[in-house]
C-alpha cells in the first residue's frame, strides 16, 4: 500500500468551491426555519455543522471521562462529599463498589438509548432540552433546561480550580490567580473561534484521558501479577483481606448495605451519561450517520472504562488503607489522593505518578472546556425556545453562540473565589448545590422519551423507520426513569439516619435544593404562560425535521486529504 497526498487534481467537479457553496446554503441561517418560544420571539439556529465523525467519536467518550475516575477533586474547605472512584472503596469495599459500577452502567444505557432515539430523529441544537418543551410541556421544557444549565455552569469553577490543584502535586511556585486566568482565558479562544476547534481540541485530549484509562488497566494487569520492584504478586490478595465489603454507619448486613448504597450514590455522579454527544448535534456534520455510531461507543466504550476501573481499584488498594484515607481527608492535591498513585508509591514505582498527574491535567482541563460547550449551548437552546433573553441567541458569522459562551465563563469566574479561605465557601457551596441536577437530567430525558414514544404511536410513525431504534422500548425507559429519580432522593438519605450529629441544615440543602428548585421552576413557567402537558396527537414530531432532511440530501462528503492506493496503482514518476 502507497499514500500519496490528494491536490485535488481528480477531485469530481461538485467538489471545490461549488461543494463549499453547497454545505454554506445547507448550514447558514437563511434556510434554518424560525423558532417560536412560548413568548412569542422568533429566533433561527444559525450554529454550523463543523464537528465531524472523529470529534463526536471522541468528544462521547473523552467529555465523560472526567477527574473523578481517577483522583479527588473536591476542594471544599468543609469538606464537601468527595467525587472520588476511591471514596467510594473507602465506604463499601472492592464488591461493593464493582456490584455498584456494573448496576449503575444498566440505568446509563437506558438513557443513553432514550437519547439516541430522540436525537438521531431530530438532531438540532440542544436537543433533549427542548424536546423537553415540545414532547411534554414548554414549562417542563424550561424547568428541564435551566436546571441542566446550571449544573453545567456550575462544574466550569469547579474544573478550573481543580486544575489548580492538579498543579500542587509539582510545585506551589504558580500563583493560583495565574493559574485560574490561564484556563479561563484558553477556555474563551477554544469556544469563541468556531466550533471545529473546540471538537480538534477535545479530539486530542479524549484521546490522553483514553490512554490514561488504559494504561492503568494495564498497569493493574502487570503489578498485580508480580510486575514490580518488589515482585509481589498479589493478585486478589485485598478483596480477602480485609475482604471484598466493608460495613459502613452499622455493623453486620445493614453496615454493607449502606457501603453498597454509598458506592451506587458514588457511581451515579462519577459515571456521566451521553449529554455531551447530544449537546453537539446541532453542529454535526452528517448527523445521522455520525451520531448512531457515537451513542454506541458511549456506552460500550466507557462502561468498559468505569466498571474495569472500579475493578482496578480494588485490586489495587485495600478498603481499609490508611494512605487512602488520610490522602482524601488531607486533601493531597493532584494525583497523590488517587488509589494508583498510592499503589505505585507502595511498590516503590518511581515516574509514573508524575505522568498519570500530567494526564489527569489534560483530563481536569478538557472536563472544564466540555462543560463550557454544554453550557453555552443549553443557554443558547433555552433562547431559542424564548425561554432566555433573545440576545443570548445571536451568534458570529462562524455560528458561535457568542453571548452564552461569555456568560457561562463569567460564571466560570467565580473560581477567583478560591483565592480566600473564607470566599471559598461560597463557591463549594454554589457546586454543592447542584450535585442532584444530573440525575434529574437523566429523570428528563427518559419521561421525555416516553412522550416521544407514545405521540409516535398516537400518530402513526414505525419506530423501523427512524435512524436509530432502542431496544426493549419503552420498558427500558420507564427502568431508567425508576432508577434515576429513585437516586435523585436517595442522594442525600445520611441526613436522615438516627445517628449524632448525621443531621445537619447546610447537608440537606446541598442534597436537595435543586430538587425543590425544579417544581418551582415547572409551576412558576407555567402558570405564567399557561402551558399544558400535550397530549399524544398534538405532538409536534415535525418540526425542523424538513431541514434535518433537506441537509441530508444535499450533504456531500469531503473526501480525506490523504488516501491510500494498491503499490501497483502508484506511477513512477511519484
Amino acid at each position: 500500500m502507497g499514500i500519496i497526498e490528494d491536490k485535488g487534481a481528480a477531485m469530481p467537479p461538485s467538489y471545490g468551491s461549488d461543494q463549499e457553496k453547497a454545505a454554506a446554503d445547507v448550514a447558514a441561517p437563511p434556510p434554518r426555519p424560525s423558532l417560536s418560544g412560548s413568548s412569542g420571539l422568533t429566533t433561527r439556529d444559525e450554529t454550523h455543522r463543523k464537528l465531524k465523525g472523529r470529534h463526536i467519536q471522541l468528544i462521547g467518550i473523552g467529555g465523560t471521562i472526567g477527574t473523578a475516575l481517577f483522583v479527588r477533586i473536591s476542594f471544599s474547605p468543609l469538606g464537601v462529599k468527595e467525587v472520588q472512584i476511591g471514596q467510594g472503596l473507602l465506604n463499601g469495599g472492592p464488591g461493593s463498589l464493582l456490584i455498584a459500577f456494573s448496576f449503575w452502567c444498566t440505568f446509563v444505557l437506558a438513557v443513553t438509548m432514550c437519547m439516541a432515539e430522540m436525537v438521531t430523529y431530530l438532531p438540532i441544537s440542544s436537543p433533549f432540552i427542548r424536546f423537553a418543551g415540545r414532547f411534554v410541556d414548554e414549562a417542563f421544557g424550561f424547568a428541564a433546561g435551566w436546571n441542566f444549565f446550571v449544573f453545567e455552569a456550575a462544574l466550569v469553577p469547579f474544573e478550573i480550580v481543580a486544575c489548580n490543584l492538579i498543579l500542587h502535586f509539582w510545585t506551589d511556585v504558580i500563583p493560583t490567580a495565574a493559574v485560574i486566568v490561564i484556563v479561563a482565558v484558553l477556555y474563551l479562544l477554544i469556544n469563541v473561534l468556531a466550533v471545529k476547534w473546540y471538537g480538534e481540541t477535545e479530539f486530542w485530549a479524549a484521546i490522553g484521558k483514553v490512554i490514561l484509562a488504559v494504561g492503568l488497566i494495564f498497569f493493574t494487569f502487570v503489578v498485580m501479577l508480580g510486575g514490580n520492584p518488589l515482585g509481589d504478586r498479589f493478585g486478589f490478595r485485598y478483596w480477602n483481606t480485609p475482604g471484598s465489603f466493608a460495613e459502613l454507619y452499622y455493623t453486620g448486613s445493614l453496615g454493607r448495605w449502606l457501603g453498597f448504597l454509598q458506592c451506587l450514590i458514588q457511581a451515579s455522579f462519577t459515571i456521566a451519561g451521553p449529554d455531551y454527544v447530544s449537546m453537539a448535534a446541532g453542529e454535526t456534520e452528517n448527523p445521522r450517520h455520525v451520531l448512531p455510531r457515537a451513542y454506541n461507543a458511549v456506552f460500550y466504550r466507557l462502561t468498559t472504562f468505569f466498571i474495569l476501573g472500579a475493578l482496578c481499584v480494588g485490586i489495587l488498594v485495600p478498603h481499609n488503607s490508611d494512605e487512602l484515607e488520610g490522602a482524601l481527608s488531607d486533601g493531597q492535591p493532584g494525583a497523590a489522593a488517587s488509589p494508583y498513585v498510592i499503589a505505585m508509591r507502595r511498590l516503590n514505582i518511581g515516574v509514573l505518578p508524575h505522568i498519570v498527574n500530567a494526564l489527569i491535567l489534560t483530563a481536569a482541563f478538557s472536563a472544564g472546556n466540555s462543560y463550557v460547550y454544554c453550557a453555552s449551548r443549553s443557554l443558547y437552546g433555552l433562547a431559542l425556545e424564548g425561554k432566555a433573553p433573545r440576545i443570548l441567541a445571536v451568534c458570529t458569522r462562524s455560528g458561535v453562540p457568542i453571548y452564552c459562551v461569555l456568560v457561562t465563563l463569567g460564571i466560570g469566574l467565580l473560581s477567583f473565589l478560591q483565592l480566600s479561605s473564607s470566599s471559598a465557601v461560597v463557591l463549594s457551596w454554589f457546586v454543592s448545590l447542584v450535585t442532584a441536577s444530573q440525575l434529574m437530567n437523566f429523570a428528563v430525558v427518559c419521561a421525555t422519551y416516553l412522550f416521544f414514544h407514545r405521540a409516535l404511536k398516537a400518530q402513526g410513525i414505525d419506530r423501523r423507520t427512524l435512524p436509530y431504534r432502542a431496544w426493549l422500548m419503552p420498558y427500558a425507559a420507564w427502568y431508567g426513569l425508576a432508577g434515576t429519580f429513585v437516586m435523585t432522593f436517595v442522594n442525600g438519605y445520611t441526613v436522615f439516619l438516627p445517628l449524632d450529629k448525621m443531621w445537619n441544615i447546610p447537608d440537606f440543602l446541598f442534597s436537595y435544593t435543586m430538587v425543590m428548585l425544579f417544581p418551582v421552576l415547572y409551576i412558576g413557567w407555567k402558570l405564567m404562560h399557561r402551558t399544558r402537558i400535550y397530549k399524544a396527537k398534538e405532538v409536534d414530531l415535525h418540526k425542523d425535521l424538513d431541514v434535518v432532511e433537506e441537509y441530508e440530501r444535499n450533504f456531500i462528503p469531503v473526501p480525506p486529504k490523504y488516501v491510500l492506493l494498491p503499490m501497483h496503482q502508484k506511477t513512477s514518476g511519484n
